[in-house]
């Protein structure tokens, strides 16, 4: 019996939109000095978010008209392909090094970020993976293994490069569909045990990392230091109050807050809209999220609703971690904001993987 298929999701596309909309307006306001000192263009940072913004919002309606099936026969070329972009991003010379991590392809100012693809060309082959194999997920060497050691060969590239935020997104995203899937609670249980121990490795093994997480704990023992991206943020959203300063008035733009325009722009939505903005922003992130369960939970197949599971994990835990480290409750990583951030390969993917969900959403029970 074929699918019957109607109208998408509107309560995703709604929230996706205005995200969206929110996002160009404040990438503009938290970049205009910045774009300003460095590339005498105050409209520099916003005429980019524009293109990537046309180009995801043409890719969602593109993927949203596509049969989501058409995902399962070439999830694993495009998972080979974005395996391909992570070793070949960390041969010198040939990666481009941005803020100390090898992660972009490309160039002069524009390039790709092969570990973006790698989260929704992961997410597409699990789904595929587990789908096909759901009755052997509750067996530890032939069911959980092989998906983890997948998951964790492309995470251990990522963190080559290094770039631990998206890593730990990559992570988040994939265990939630191995969870989904039907995995034992101690079989996940046993490996978060080896995870906690592996990232505290991690940790020790680069200093960086290790004086991120002294300074996140007292950011004000090394004010000038590895505490000082977090006090700036504070100092962001401290002064918001309510209602904020007004939209454009923001005072840590001024060369205090670095990257507010990616990383740190929630500060700036905080310390110009207030919370009464930064709350919005967060109930426009859960009706997405919720409307994106509800998706995978109404799927027509057991594919469908994994995929479902792994993109609104991937939105949401991007969200937690972003958020997380701009109030102070995690250590300093670079992670975006989804569909808000200032960012190319991020933001068209994101918007491409909502396309998905949209499809899948068409068809629901």
């Amino acid at each position: 019996m074929g699918k019957s298929r109607s109208a998408p999701d509107i309560w995703i596309i709604i929230p996706t939109l205005l995200l969206l909309t929110i996002g160009i307006i404040m990438v503009y306001s938290a970049s205009s000095v910045l774009a300003f000192r460095e590339f005498g263009d105050s409209l520099y940072y916003l005429k980019r978010q524009l293109i990537f913004a046309v180009l995801g919002v043409v890719a969602m309606f593109f993927t949203m008209n596509v049969d989501y099936l058409v995902w399962k026969k070439i999830s694993k070329i495009t998972l080979f392909i974005c395996f391909g972009m992570l070793v070949i991003v960390l041969i010198p010379g040939v990666g481009v090094v941005r803020g100390g991590a090898r992660s972009w392809l490309g160039i002069g100012a524009f390039g790709i970020q092969p570990s973006e693809f790698m989260k929704i060309g992961m997410i597409l082959y699990l789904s595929k993976m587990l789908s096909e194999q759901q009755s052997k997920i509750t067996l530890f060497t032939k069911g959980l293994l092989p998906p983890l050691g997948i998951m964790g060969l492309a995470f251990g590239l990522i963190m080559l490069q290094p770039d631990l935020g998206t890593g730990a997104v990559l992570v988040g995203a994939s265990l939630l569909i191995i969870f989904t899937s039907g995995a034992r609670l101690l079989h996940l249980s046993y490996l978060g045990m080896i995870g906690i121990a592996g990232f505290i490795g991690l940790v020790i093994a680069a200093p960086y990392r290790l004086k991120r997480i002294t300074a996140f704990l007292d950011p004000w023992q090394d004010p000038l230091g590895a505490g000082y991206q977090s006090i700036q943020s504070l100092y962001a959203i401290g002064p918001g109050g309510l209602v904020g300063l007004g939209l454009g008035m923001s005072r840590q733009k001024y060369s205090y807050l670095p990257e507010p325009q990616t990383d740190f722009i929630f500060s700036i939505i905080a310390e110009e809209l207030g919370f009464i903005g930064g709350t919005l922003v967060l109930l426009l992130f859960t009706i997405l999220v919720w409307r994106g369960m509800r998706a995978a939970i109404t799927a027509p197949d057991t594919f469908a609703s994994l995929i479902a599971v792994g993109i609104i994990g991937m939105v949401a835990v991007q969200v937690i971690i972003n958020i997380g480290v701009v109030i102070g409750m995690f250590p300093v990583t670079g992670i975006t904001l989804p569909f808000i951030s200032a960012g190319g390969s991020s933001l068209t993917l994101m918007l491409t993987s909502v396309g998905i969900l949209l499809n899948i959403s068409r068809y629901s029970r």
